[in-house]
Protein backbone atom coordinates (compact mmCIF):
# COMPACT_ATOMS: atom_id res chain seq x y z
CA UNK A 1 0.00 0.00 0.00
CA UNK A 2 1.06 3.38 -0.69
CA UNK A 3 1.19 6.40 1.28
CA UNK A 4 1.52 10.35 0.85
CA UNK A 5 0.27 12.95 3.05
CA UNK A 6 -1.00 16.06 1.88
CA UNK A 7 -0.64 19.39 3.93
CA UNK A 8 -3.21 22.52 3.36
CA UNK A 9 -1.59 25.30 4.48
CA UNK A 10 -4.23 28.30 5.42
CA UNK A 11 -3.56 31.12 6.58
CA UNK A 12 -5.15 30.37 10.53
CA UNK A 13 -4.31 26.81 10.17
CA UNK A 14 -2.35 23.58 9.12
CA UNK A 15 -3.64 20.49 8.16
CA UNK A 16 -1.87 17.30 7.46
CA UNK A 17 -3.03 14.21 6.28
CA UNK A 18 -1.46 10.75 5.64
CA UNK A 19 -3.57 9.70 2.32
CA UNK A 20 -3.87 5.76 1.22
CA UNK A 21 -3.74 5.03 -2.40
CA UNK A 22 -7.66 4.88 -2.69
CA UNK A 23 -7.76 8.24 -1.52
CA UNK A 24 -9.01 7.87 2.00
CA UNK A 25 -7.27 9.93 5.07
CA UNK A 26 -6.26 7.85 7.73
CA UNK A 27 -4.98 10.20 10.09
CA UNK A 28 -4.59 13.93 10.56
CA UNK A 29 -2.41 16.39 12.45
CA UNK A 30 -3.19 20.34 12.83
CA UNK A 31 -0.97 23.29 13.62
CA UNK A 32 -1.57 26.92 14.42
CA UNK A 33 -0.40 29.09 11.34
CA UNK A 34 2.27 31.15 12.77
CA UNK A 35 3.41 34.74 11.67
CA UNK A 36 6.58 34.20 10.86
CA UNK A 37 9.32 33.69 7.81
CA UNK A 38 9.26 30.46 5.61
CA UNK A 39 11.14 28.70 7.45
CA UNK A 40 9.61 28.87 10.99
CA UNK A 41 6.56 27.81 9.27
CA UNK A 42 7.91 25.16 7.07
CA UNK A 43 9.25 23.51 10.89
CA UNK A 44 5.56 23.53 11.80
CA UNK A 45 4.08 21.84 8.67
CA UNK A 46 6.75 18.99 9.41
CA UNK A 47 5.76 18.85 12.80
CA UNK A 48 3.01 18.25 11.82
CA UNK A 49 3.51 15.49 9.23
CA UNK A 50 5.19 13.76 11.93
CA UNK A 51 2.62 13.85 14.45
CA UNK A 52 -0.51 12.42 11.33
CA UNK A 53 2.24 10.23 10.11
CA UNK A 54 2.61 8.93 14.41
CA UNK A 55 -0.75 8.42 14.57
CA UNK A 56 -1.12 6.57 11.35
CA UNK A 57 1.52 3.98 12.64
CA UNK A 58 2.98 4.56 9.14
CA UNK A 59 6.88 5.42 9.16
CA UNK A 60 7.93 8.21 7.50
CA UNK A 61 10.64 6.69 5.54
CA UNK A 62 7.03 4.68 4.10
CA UNK A 63 5.53 8.01 2.80
CA UNK A 64 6.30 8.47 -0.62
CA UNK A 65 6.05 12.18 -1.00
CA UNK A 66 4.21 15.34 0.22
CA UNK A 67 2.39 17.82 -1.30
CA UNK A 68 1.50 21.21 -0.54
CA UNK A 69 -1.30 23.52 -1.28
CA UNK A 70 -0.90 26.94 -0.35
CA UNK A 71 -2.72 30.55 -1.08
CA UNK A 72 -0.90 32.77 -3.25
CA UNK A 73 0.76 32.79 -6.32
CA UNK A 74 2.61 29.54 -6.49
CA UNK A 75 5.24 28.11 -8.83
CA UNK A 76 5.35 24.18 -9.01
CA UNK A 77 8.44 23.99 -10.98
CA UNK A 78 10.75 26.11 -8.71
CA UNK A 79 8.80 25.50 -5.69
CA UNK A 80 8.89 29.06 -4.84
CA UNK A 81 5.60 31.18 -3.42
CA UNK A 82 6.06 34.12 -5.83
CA UNK A 83 3.44 36.16 -3.71
CA UNK A 84 0.87 35.01 -0.81
CA UNK A 85 -0.87 38.45 0.54
CA UNK A 86 -2.40 35.94 3.46
CA UNK A 87 1.15 34.52 4.65
CA UNK A 88 3.07 37.79 4.00
CA UNK A 89 5.31 35.62 1.72
CA UNK A 90 7.38 37.09 -1.28
CA UNK A 91 9.45 34.90 -3.09
CA UNK A 92 9.80 32.27 -0.53
CA UNK A 93 11.03 28.71 -1.12
CA UNK A 94 8.50 26.66 0.34
CA UNK A 95 9.56 23.56 -1.12
CA UNK A 96 13.28 23.54 -0.46
CA UNK A 97 12.60 24.47 3.54
CA UNK A 98 10.30 21.82 3.67
CA UNK A 99 12.62 19.03 1.32
CA UNK A 100 15.60 20.12 4.21
CA UNK A 101 12.81 19.26 7.25
CA UNK A 102 11.79 15.92 5.94
CA UNK A 103 14.11 14.27 3.61
CA UNK A 104 11.02 13.81 1.80
CA UNK A 105 10.36 14.77 -2.13
CA UNK A 106 7.77 17.63 -1.47
CA UNK A 107 5.27 18.89 -4.60
CA UNK A 108 3.72 22.57 -4.10
CA UNK A 109 0.46 24.36 -5.59
CA UNK A 110 -2.16 26.59 -5.25
CA UNK A 111 -4.54 25.16 -2.74
CA UNK A 112 -7.54 25.71 -4.71
CA UNK A 113 -5.83 23.72 -7.55
CA UNK A 114 -5.23 21.33 -5.14
CA UNK A 115 -8.48 21.25 -3.49
CA UNK A 116 -9.98 20.71 -7.33
CA UNK A 117 -7.17 17.78 -7.99
CA UNK A 118 -8.69 16.11 -4.84
CA UNK A 119 -12.14 16.40 -5.51
CA UNK A 120 -11.32 15.50 -9.33
CA UNK A 121 -9.74 12.26 -8.48
CA UNK A 122 -11.85 11.30 -6.06
CA UNK A 123 -15.28 11.77 -7.96
CA UNK A 124 -14.84 12.41 -11.74
CA UNK A 125 -11.36 11.20 -13.45
CA UNK A 126 -11.89 9.03 -15.89
CA UNK A 127 -15.69 9.77 -16.86
CA UNK A 128 -15.24 13.83 -17.84
CA UNK A 129 -12.69 15.96 -19.62
CA UNK A 130 -13.39 19.06 -17.77
CA UNK A 131 -14.71 19.95 -13.83
CA UNK A 132 -14.29 23.10 -12.48
CA UNK A 133 -13.57 23.93 -8.76
CA UNK A 134 -15.21 27.39 -7.52
CA UNK A 135 -14.24 27.83 -3.49
CA UNK A 136 -16.15 30.52 -1.62
CA UNK A 137 -14.35 31.04 1.28
CA UNK A 138 -12.56 34.62 2.84
CA UNK A 139 -11.81 34.84 -0.83
CA UNK A 140 -12.49 32.88 -4.33
CA UNK A 141 -10.48 30.72 -5.27
CA UNK A 142 -10.65 28.71 -8.55
CA UNK A 143 -9.30 25.18 -9.97
CA UNK A 144 -9.41 24.02 -13.67
CA UNK A 145 -9.09 20.32 -14.77
CA UNK A 146 -9.01 20.08 -18.35
CA UNK A 147 -8.23 16.56 -20.20
CA UNK A 148 -7.12 15.06 -16.74
CA UNK A 149 -4.97 17.81 -16.28
CA UNK A 150 -4.55 20.76 -13.96
CA UNK A 151 -4.66 23.97 -16.18
CA UNK A 152 -3.02 26.98 -14.44
CA UNK A 153 -1.43 29.24 -17.46
CA UNK A 154 1.79 29.14 -18.94
CA UNK A 155 2.85 31.56 -15.88
CA UNK A 156 0.82 29.20 -13.35
CA UNK A 157 -1.65 32.03 -12.40
CA UNK A 158 -4.33 30.88 -14.52
CA UNK A 159 -8.19 30.60 -12.69
CA UNK A 160 -7.44 33.30 -10.30
CA UNK A 161 -11.44 33.87 -10.95
CA UNK A 162 -11.97 35.68 -8.16
CA UNK A 163 -10.53 38.77 -9.96
CA UNK A 164 -13.01 38.72 -12.64
CA UNK A 165 -14.19 41.67 -12.60
CA UNK A 166 -18.37 41.74 -12.17
CA UNK A 167 -19.22 45.25 -11.57
CA UNK A 168 -16.78 48.53 -12.86
CA UNK A 169 -15.86 50.74 -10.21
CA UNK A 170 -17.35 48.64 -7.89
CA UNK A 171 -16.09 47.54 -4.42
CA UNK A 172 -12.49 47.52 -3.90
CA UNK A 173 -10.61 44.34 -3.97
CA UNK A 174 -7.37 43.29 -1.75
CA UNK A 175 -5.66 42.72 -5.28
CA UNK A 176 -6.00 46.34 -5.97
CA UNK A 177 -9.29 46.44 -8.62
CA UNK A 178 -12.34 47.74 -8.07
CA UNK A 179 -15.51 45.41 -8.16
CA UNK A 180 -13.70 41.61 -8.51
CA UNK A 181 -16.16 38.84 -8.51
CA UNK A 182 -14.04 37.74 -4.88
CA UNK A 183 -15.71 41.45 -3.41
CA UNK A 184 -19.33 40.06 -4.45
CA UNK A 185 -19.54 37.04 -4.04
CA UNK A 186 -16.52 35.41 -1.12
CA UNK A 187 -18.05 34.51 2.50
CA UNK A 188 -16.45 37.58 3.05
CA UNK A 189 -18.41 39.86 1.07
CA UNK A 190 -21.83 37.90 1.84
CA UNK A 191 -20.58 38.72 5.63
CA UNK A 192 -20.42 42.42 4.46
CA UNK A 193 -23.67 42.58 2.99
CA UNK A 194 -25.40 41.44 6.14
CA UNK A 195 -23.76 43.95 8.36
CA UNK A 196 -24.74 46.93 5.75
CA UNK A 197 -28.15 45.78 6.18
CA UNK A 198 -28.72 45.48 9.78
CA UNK A 199 -27.54 48.91 10.00
CA UNK A 200 -29.98 49.88 7.92
CA UNK A 201 -32.58 48.13 9.15
CA UNK A 202 -32.53 48.05 13.02
CA UNK A 203 -36.04 46.01 12.63
CA UNK A 204 -34.64 42.95 11.42
CA UNK A 205 -34.31 39.70 12.55
CA UNK A 206 -30.81 39.77 11.68
CA UNK A 207 -30.14 41.32 14.66
CA UNK A 208 -31.46 39.01 16.92
CA UNK A 209 -29.89 35.84 15.14
CA UNK A 210 -26.76 37.39 16.34
CA UNK A 211 -27.60 38.24 19.29
CA UNK A 212 -27.11 41.93 18.38
CA UNK A 213 -23.40 41.73 17.85
CA UNK A 214 -22.64 42.43 13.98
CA UNK A 215 -19.53 41.12 14.80
CA UNK A 216 -21.10 37.32 15.23
CA UNK A 217 -21.97 37.36 11.45
CA UNK A 218 -21.65 34.65 9.54
CA UNK A 219 -21.79 33.50 5.65
CA UNK A 220 -24.69 31.55 7.05
CA UNK A 221 -26.72 34.12 8.87
CA UNK A 222 -28.38 36.13 5.94
CA UNK A 223 -29.60 32.27 4.93
CA UNK A 224 -30.84 31.58 8.02
CA UNK A 225 -32.92 34.80 8.44
CA UNK A 226 -34.34 33.87 4.69
CA UNK A 227 -35.36 30.62 6.23
CA UNK A 228 -37.03 32.43 9.29
CA UNK A 229 -39.19 34.90 7.01
CA UNK A 230 -37.13 37.94 7.31
CA UNK A 231 -37.51 40.34 4.38
CA UNK A 232 -34.04 41.80 5.13
CA UNK A 233 -32.15 38.68 5.15
CA UNK A 234 -34.08 37.40 1.97
CA UNK A 235 -33.15 40.76 0.44
CA UNK A 236 -29.61 39.85 1.22
CA UNK A 237 -29.45 36.62 0.02
CA UNK A 238 -30.99 37.52 -3.66
CA UNK A 239 -28.12 39.95 -3.95
CA UNK A 240 -25.79 37.93 -3.28
CA UNK A 241 -26.89 35.11 -5.23
CA UNK A 242 -27.31 37.81 -8.15
CA UNK A 243 -24.02 38.53 -7.70
CA UNK A 244 -22.22 34.77 -7.17
CA UNK A 245 -24.60 33.96 -10.21
CA UNK A 246 -23.11 36.69 -12.53
CA UNK A 247 -19.63 35.26 -11.97
CA UNK A 248 -20.54 31.47 -12.51
CA UNK A 249 -22.64 32.39 -16.04
CA UNK A 250 -19.36 34.42 -17.05
CA UNK A 251 -16.93 30.95 -16.09
CA UNK A 252 -19.61 28.72 -17.55
CA UNK A 253 -19.83 31.09 -20.86
CA UNK A 254 -15.78 30.86 -21.53
CA UNK A 255 -14.76 27.23 -20.03
CA UNK A 256 -17.96 25.28 -20.93
CA UNK A 257 -17.11 22.69 -18.02
CA UNK A 258 -18.54 19.49 -17.92
CA UNK A 259 -18.72 19.79 -14.35
CA UNK A 260 -19.03 22.74 -11.90
CA UNK A 261 -18.41 22.39 -8.84
CA UNK A 262 -18.89 24.97 -5.86
CA UNK A 263 -16.89 24.65 -2.33
CA UNK A 264 -16.26 26.98 0.42
CA UNK A 265 -18.04 27.56 3.53
CA UNK A 266 -20.65 29.01 1.62
CA UNK A 267 -21.26 25.70 -0.04
CA UNK A 268 -22.78 24.49 3.19
CA UNK A 269 -25.88 25.96 2.47
CA UNK A 270 -26.02 22.66 0.13
CA UNK A 271 -28.87 22.28 -2.54
CA UNK A 272 -31.24 25.30 -1.45
CA UNK A 273 -27.53 26.89 -2.70
CA UNK A 274 -27.53 25.01 -5.92
CA UNK A 275 -31.31 25.60 -6.54
CA UNK A 276 -30.96 29.30 -6.34
CA UNK A 277 -27.57 29.59 -8.38
CA UNK A 278 -28.87 27.01 -11.10
CA UNK A 279 -32.66 29.15 -11.43
CA UNK A 280 -30.62 32.45 -12.19
CA UNK A 281 -27.68 30.76 -14.37
CA UNK A 282 -29.84 28.74 -16.60
CA UNK A 283 -31.31 31.79 -17.31
CA UNK A 284 -28.28 33.56 -18.54
CA UNK A 285 -25.83 31.07 -19.58
CA UNK A 286 -24.90 31.23 -23.35
CA UNK A 287 -25.65 27.59 -24.21
CA UNK A 288 -29.58 27.81 -22.60
CA UNK A 289 -30.77 26.83 -25.68
CA UNK A 290 -28.91 23.25 -26.12
CA UNK A 291 -29.11 20.26 -25.06
CA UNK A 292 -25.41 19.75 -23.38
CA UNK A 293 -25.23 21.94 -20.25
CA UNK A 294 -22.57 22.52 -17.58
CA UNK A 295 -23.80 20.58 -14.43
CA UNK A 296 -23.52 22.72 -11.48
CA UNK A 297 -23.04 20.88 -7.95
CA UNK A 298 -21.58 20.88 -4.63
CA UNK A 299 -17.91 19.58 -3.91
CA UNK A 300 -18.62 16.04 -2.11
CA UNK A 301 -14.66 16.16 -0.17
CA UNK A 302 -15.73 19.59 1.82
CA UNK A 303 -12.79 19.90 4.12
CA UNK A 304 -10.98 17.06 2.78
CA UNK A 305 -10.38 18.25 -0.77
CA UNK A 306 -7.14 20.01 -0.33
CA UNK A 307 -5.38 17.22 1.76
CA UNK A 308 -6.50 14.70 -0.71
CA UNK A 309 -5.48 16.93 -4.24
CA UNK A 310 -2.33 17.50 -2.22
CA UNK A 311 -1.45 14.22 -1.90
CA UNK A 312 -2.07 13.27 -4.85
CA UNK A 313 -0.15 16.56 -6.67
CA UNK A 314 3.07 14.20 -7.43
CA UNK A 315 0.64 13.56 -10.51
CA UNK A 316 -0.12 16.13 -11.47
CA UNK A 317 3.18 18.54 -10.90
CA UNK A 318 5.67 19.75 -13.17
Amino acid sequence: MKYTIGIDLGGTNIAAGVVREDFQIIAKAKRKTISGPGREIAAEMAAACREAAEMAAIPMERISSIGVGSPGMINPETGLIDFSPNLHFHQVPLKAFLEEELGRTVYIENDANAAAIGEYVTQYAGRIHSMILITLGTGIGGGFILNGKLFSGFNYTGTEIGHMVIHEQGEPCSCGRNGCFEAYASASALKRLTRRAMAEHPESQLWALTGGDPEKVSGRTAFMGMRAGDPCSTAVVHTYMDSLACGITNIINIFAPEVLCIGGGVSNEGDGLIAMLEERVRREEFARFTQKRTRITNAQLKNGAGIIGAAMLEHFCP
